[in-house]
């Protein structure tokens, strides 16, 4: 008797881990930056230099901790790391150093139990609907992130910031059971295949390449070049979108927060719509297509950005922003497996992960610096847009995919991009 596919449960299970460790603390941290303001009397960028200033300090974390450790070991690690991150911020000085620290140890939790064992975890379940099951798993981070969202306002006024802080440190700690109990790390831990057939798919017989390999593959350098300019330009455009408005003639206060507020909702509901839609285009067609196509739609959205002005909304941009946004990182794991198999995606994905986060966290930095020196965003986001048409020329230059290629041809996909 076929034995039930499992590989749903386990969609659902990381939908939760990966929304609990990445979504609840990825997207509220920063609203506890005033309070550190006020409380420690730290400056602005003092503050915001904590998260750039870490991922550059733990890029070695990925290639050195990721392929050693199943991703279920990854998960349950990378959690505690991250939760005693906020509970350290919660109770901490004033002292600088240690609030540095404790930004090593957030990001060393983010890249432990962040994207990276979620993406190998549904590579290994799903082939022909990778793409689908990604999108779903995805769409934890937004969901969970915006309920953090919802509860972090009543908990500080209720019993400050510092209490609040250590009950979304609490929190995480809810990824631990589902982790233990219904996370696998592959099918064949249960007997099973992708996608519930009958054998394994042809892609699980392609030798894992050695780091040295993927340092001489150009396909390896073109997607990580694609990647880190997207992720860069998304990165600069969400951390700026709110001084554009502001640039751009709407009137600090009501005006403004409003705006922005309308902006943030759309861009994270149509993220949601981004992950799903994108994910069930990469099962159906050329992810290599898919993947180019949403690239250019985040560039086509920074002119867009510079186009809103009062009375206008932001709907346009929003939209297009989130759609491209939510499918952005989803894409490249889906693309790193098809390039190099499954079996190298952990390898690929622990270098490709902290390089685009030091682009995510660096570049905004950069355009702030060309905003200062320029007067205005015209030139900053002039070259945004440039990076971001990089990155999908970058994509377009990738060769045919190894997970494209027909069973029969898996010897010759082996030397493909090499």
């Amino acid at each position: 008797m076929k034995k039930t596919f499992y590989g749903w449960v386990v969609a659902a299970a990381a939908f939760l881990t990966f929304g609990l460790s990445v979504g609840i603390p990825y997207y509220n941290i920063s609203f506890f930056y005033d309070y550190f303001e006020r409380s420690f009397g730290w400056s602005r960028a003092q503050i915001t230099l904590g998260f750039p200033l870490a991922a550059l300090l733990t890029i070695w974390a990925g290639p050195l901790i990721v392929p050693k450790l199943s991703p279920r070991k990854l998960i349950l690690a990378g959690v505690a790391c991250t939760s005693l991150a906020l509970a350290g911020f919660g109770w901490m000085g004033g002292s600088l150093p240690l609030y540095y620290a404790l930004w090593v140890l957030y990001t060393v939790g983010y890249i432990a139990a962040g994207p990276i064992p979620h993406q190998i975890i549904v590579s290994h379940w799903f082939r022909r609907k990778r793409g689908t099951a990604m999108g779903i798993v995805y769409v934890g981070v937004g969901l969970l992130g915006s309920v953090g969202s919802l509860i972090v306002k009543p908990l500080t006024s209720h019993f400050g910031f510092r209490h609040a802080l250590f009950v979304l440190a609490v929190l995480l700690l809810a990824a631990w059971p589902i982790v233990i109990l219904l996370l696998k790390d592959k099918p064949s831990d249960i007997g099973l295949f992708p996608d519930g057939d009958d054998g394994p798919a042809p892609e699980a017989r392609i030798a894992p390449e050695s780091f040295r390999t993927l340092m001489r593959s150009y396909s390896f350098w073109l997607l990580l070049l694609g990647s880190f300019c997207s992720i860069g330009s998304i990165g600069a455009v969400n951390f700026h979108m709110k001084f554009v408005f502001l640039d751009e003639g709407f009137r600090a206060g009501e005006q403004l927060d409003a705006t922005w507020r309308t902006a943030s909702v759309l861009i994270l509901w149509s993220s949601i719509a981004g992950r799903l839609g994108i994910g069930y285009l990469a099962d159906q067609f050329s992810k290599k297509h898919v993947m180019m196509a949403t690239y250019i739609m985040v560039a086509i959205t920074i002119p867009l950005l510079l186009r809103v002005r009062p009375p206008a909304t932001p709907y346009t941009f929003a939209i297009l922003f989130g759609l491209a946004m939510g499918a952005d990182y989803m894409l490249i794991p889906l693309m790193a497996a098809d390039q190099f198999g499954v079996n190298t995606l952990a390898r690929a994905m622990a270098v490709i992960l902290p390089v685009n986060t030091i682009g995510q966290t660096w570049f905004p930095y950069f355009v702030s610096l060309v905003r200062e020196r320029t007067g205005s965003y015209a030139v900053a986001m002039g070259i945004v847009f440039a990076v971001a048409i990089t990155g999908a020329v970058a994509i377009a230059l990738l060769p045919r995919a190894v997970g494209n290629i027909a069973p029969g041809e898996e010897r010759a996909a082996a030397t493909v991009g090499r």
